[in-house]
């Protein structure tokens, strides 16, 4: 997995990808931040996060959409299939280049965050916290949805547009909750809502269930992954 991992995140830095993906959310992430600088108070720093949130949620569609479509494309899979090392390894080191991609835009964000906290009279870092490992978490999840479509498709313009697609219904499936409440499908998308445990990271609360579910989501999301792919080996 270490090798794959390896090899795919230098793969996102030898081509533009990776530079445009961090380039642009650190760009919109100091636009945001020097808004707040401009109104004077650190309290507007959560607004930062959830403004962005859309944002990062747009980019992983682009940052999946390569992962395994590109092998398929380019007919490097085989090598791949046939490589000493197990499926689940290799759709992991994958998904954690990937993550790690997501992982390295939204960290190098708290540094603004960090300078302004040594002129806030009272920084709100428990909130400022609680918003980045939530939008890690949801990152993660949808990365390994990310994935999987990658892996149902040769086309990388296939892949993103359906990523894209579940991003978007997932931001709003509280909307579509609610217009179907009262009977047992609004039930089950209430349910499934990634909205809703996110939220409680933004209010600065660690939400151990809210982990337990998004960890649980990636974790099916690369286990199905892996069926995915083994089943193309035995082909």
């Amino acid at each position: 997995m270490k090798a794959i991992f390896k090899r795919e995140l230098k793969a996102y830095f030898a081509s533009p990808v990776g530079y445009v993906v961090v380039a642009a959310l650190l760009a919109l992430y100091g636009f945001f931040y020097y808004q707040v600088m401009m109104i004077g108070s650190s309290s507007y720093i959560s607004q930062v996060f959830g403004t962005m949130f859309t944002f990062c949620m747009m980019v992983i569609p682009i940052i999946t959409m390569r992962s395994m479509s590109d092998e398929r494309k380019n007919k490097t899979d085989q090598a791949l299939l046939t490589a000493p090392v197990s499926v689940t390894a290799i759709v992991l080191g994958k998904f954690f280049a990937a993550f790690g991609v997501y992982f390295v835009a939204n960290a190098l964000a708290l540094l603004p965050a960090f300078a302004i906290s040594l002129f806030a009279t009272a920084f709100p870092w428990g909130i400022m916290i609680g918003n980045f490992i939530g939008t890690l978490l949801y990152g993660a999840a949808m990365i390994a949805i990310g994935v999987f479509i990658s892996s149902l498709t040769i086309s990388q313009v296939i892949a993103a547009i359906g990523t894209f697609a579940i991003s978007v219904f997932l931001m709003f499936i509280d909307q579509i909750a609610s217009a179907l409440s009262g009977n047992i499908l609004g039930t089950i998308i209430s349910w499934i809502s990634f909205t809703a445990r996110y939220d409680i990271f933004t209010q600065g609360v660690f939400s151990i269930s809210s982990c337990v579910y998004f960890i649980s989501v990636s974790a099916v999301f690369v286990f199905l992954t892996a069926r995915k792919v083994e089943s193309r080996r035995w082909n």
